[in-house]
């Protein structure tokens, strides 16, 4: 079987075979998403006719189940603002870094974000208890171990329970606008690692991250030295990749970057080659002239101010009465993208900043 277009290989049974999982698909009521879910069931055939070995089902079969109890915890909440938050499971209460974690759950909450992280202790139980009950969400891994979920959301709905690291990383970068990393072990660093290349890469949509120490810790600007001399230091990534993250040792700080990258930025959606990006305000002509000649680098022609969605948009219903600037970029540097969204939250045409003591 070839590799289709995409690079993926084929999947497509038989047309009598076909028809019968479309019939399949009538037979349960199955309206929307009709051709990706076609596209599950040929897939399923695949592994049936591929001689899969045992073990190669249990692990697909694990997967997709572990997703489909994600992604039905979820579906009520996609509207809501969540920041996920990593840091050690060894974290205890006492440490300033728990009473960092909490503080910025609980900061964040009386705006009206969630948290979603894991289930277990330390960093984890803190920002479940910063949070609170209405604003948790818990994504626990099976460890031999661990001793299950912690207090904080144990009895909870929103709580799922993942064999894989793979899922769970994939639920808990998934679902957020935003992302705190803690100081960690070899956990903590690959979920911040593997966040910064899905954002380096544009497999992530742009949001903001924080690293997050204690008052005058010295964990992150460790970990930045190394990047910036033996990672930065050896061309392995662009000089621009560490304005991706921003390092911070305050809680105040840390929720202002999370608020303020949504100021004016809302989301974005590729309209073909087209990049649009959608904002609580209008700019002006001359501001869209402004950032078109400060983002040369990386935008192919005009930053171009748009009266109403385009129509791929319309057909979608997403989000029709938002503002709307349209670009050709590069779909390269995706630090320069994050440049541009932070120059659009700082037009003058752009709502004011939030302040934190008034939700």
């Amino acid at each position: 079987m070839s590799p289709g277009a995409d690079g993926a290989r084929g999947s497509s049974p038989d047309p009598a075979l076909r028809e019968r999982l479309e019939g399949l698909l009538d037979a349960i009521g199955a309206s929307a998403n009709r051709d990706q879910l076609s596209e599950l069931l040929s897939t399923v055939v695949r592994l049936a006719s591929d001689r899969s070995e045992r073990l190669d089902l249990k692990i697909a079969n694990a997967a997709l189940r572990e997703m489909a109890d994600g992604f039905e915890i979820f579906a009520p909440y996609r509207a809501v603002r969540k920041v996920t938050m990593f840091g050690s499971a060894r974290t205890a209460a006492s440490d300033p870094l728990y009473a960092q974690a909490r503080d910025l759950a609980a900061l964040l909450a009386a705006h009206n974000w969630s948290t979603v992280t894991g289930a277990g202790p330390g960093i984890m139980a803190a920002g479940l208890e910063g949070a609170g009950p209405d604003h948790a969400f818990g994504i626990n891994i099976r460890l031999p171990f661990e001793q299950g979920a912690n207090e904080f959301i144990a009895s909870d709905p929103k709580l799922v329970s993942m064999k894989y690291f793979f899922t769970r990383k994939l639920l808990l970068i998934k679902e957020s606008y935003g992302y705190v990393v803690l100081p960690g072990g070899f956990g903590t660093l690959d979920e911040a690692f593997e966040l910064l290349t899905l954002l380096q890469t544009g497999k992530a949509e742009p949001a903001p991250v924080v690293l997050l120490d204690e008052p005058g810790g010295t964990y992150w600007t460790g970990w930045e030295d190394f990047v910036t001399r033996e990672v930065a230091g050896r061309n392995l990534i662009s000089g621009d990749d560490r304005r991706l993250y921003r390092i911070s040792d305050s809680v105040e700080g840390t929720a202002g970057e999370i608020l303020g990258f949504y100021r004016n930025y809302h989301s974005l959606r590729w309209v073909g080659e087209t990049l649009v990006i959608r904002l609580e305000s209008r700019p002006s002509a001359e501001e869209a002239a402004r950032l078109t000649e400060r983002f040369a680098d990386v935008v192919h022609g005009e930053v171009v101010v748009l009266d109403r969605p385009l129509p791929a948009e319309r057909r979608a219903d997403q989000f029709p009465d938002l503002a709307r600037v349209a670009l050709r970029f590069d779909r390269m540097s995706y630090a320069r993208l994050r440049d541009l969204i932070d120059a659009l939250n700082c037009l003058p045409s752009a709502p004011p900043p939030t302040l934190l003591g008034q939700p």
